[in-house]
């Protein structure tokens, strides 16, 4: 009598999480499978697999990789150097402020760290135009192009990913021991020698997730360095070149999906490789 209500439970659970991931993974498919097709074919029947073929994926991806408009190396170093330097940066700065807030309890670290997760809920589409017009005339000041170039991209994804790096971090800073920085403080060393040499190597786990989870947010983002770069500037990301196969009369699907397929098997296989620990660094930083 009482296995009854739990098999039916699993089972509905089971159907539940099925159409779930069904619905999740669609728009892959759709990627993947008319990546494999040659533009006719995927007018006539885009969610089918007739006409899928390997050949004819070999023949897009080798279309996309030497088109001139699209440059994928030099797209493709862009996007590297933006997200490896911005993810460097979200590590070491926000894990100086997390550091700094969680020990410090004062009136004031507790109301930048509540601006820190207020600035979380603020949409981006709220603030992009303004952002615009201050990179300007902050480039302007400084005398360093803020806007279609990447010190000024890396610098706003720093700002716009840092409440969420520090939000995590903090959580799981509190988790630390603090005899352990007054025993380093004891020996003689300086706050600067305690974080880098005693707070940062434990930092290590809730790092990889917290630049895992960045990571894959700034490779894939399209609308910041749209606005940043612009569609005609020499600097582009992989999102942003993929637009060069929008014309005002023809799109081409097929090279269109083959690069988003390029863009997009990256970060498919790191999250692949560390979904475990993505999870696991979330529950700490956020128990903790």
């Amino acid at each position: 009598m009482n296995t009854e209500p739990k098999t039916s439970t699993k089972v509905i659970s089971f159907i539940i999480a099925t159409c779930i991931a069904l619905y999740i993974l669609f728009p892959f498919y759709l990627v993947v499978v008319n990546a494999c097709k040659a533009p006719m074919m995927i007018t006539e029947s885009p969610v089918s697999m007739n006409g899928v073929s390997f050949s004819q994926l070999a023949s897009n991806l080798n279309d996309v990789i030497h088109n001139v408009h699209f440059q994928f190396w030099y797209a493709f170093g862009s996007s590297v150097i933006i997200t490896v330097v911005s993810l460097v940066l979200l590590a070491l700065f926000g894990g100086m402020a997390a550091w700094v807030i969680c020990r410090n309890k004062t009136v004031w670290s507790t109301l930048i760290y509540f601006t820190f997760i207020a600035s979380m809920i603020i949409p981006f589409q709220a603030v992009m135009l303004a952002l615009i017009s201050t990179f300007r005339d902050a480039g302007n000041f400084i005398g360093i192009p803020m806007l279609r170039s990447i010190p000024g991209t890396i610098f706003a994804y720093c700002g716009f990913g840092g409440a969420m790096t520090v939000f995590i971090l903090n959580g799981f800073i509190k988790g630390i021991p603090y005899e352990l920085e007054e025993a380093a403080s004891i020996d003689g060393c300086p706050p600067e020698e305690i974080f880098f040499r005693v707070i940062l190597p434990l930092l290590k786990p809730v790092i990889v997730t917290v630049s895992i989870l960045n990571g894959m947010w700034i490779w894939n983002d399209y609308l910041l360095p749209s606005l940043l770069l612009g569609s005609n500037s020499a600097v582009k990301t992989l999102p942003v070149a993929i637009q060069s196969f929008v014309g005002s009369f023809v799109t081409q699907w097929n090279l269109i999906l083959a690069a988003a397929l390029l863009t997009i098997t990256p970060m498919v296989i790191i999250f692949l490789f560390a979904q475990k620990q993505i999870i696991a660094g979330m529950v700490d930083g956020a128990i903790k």
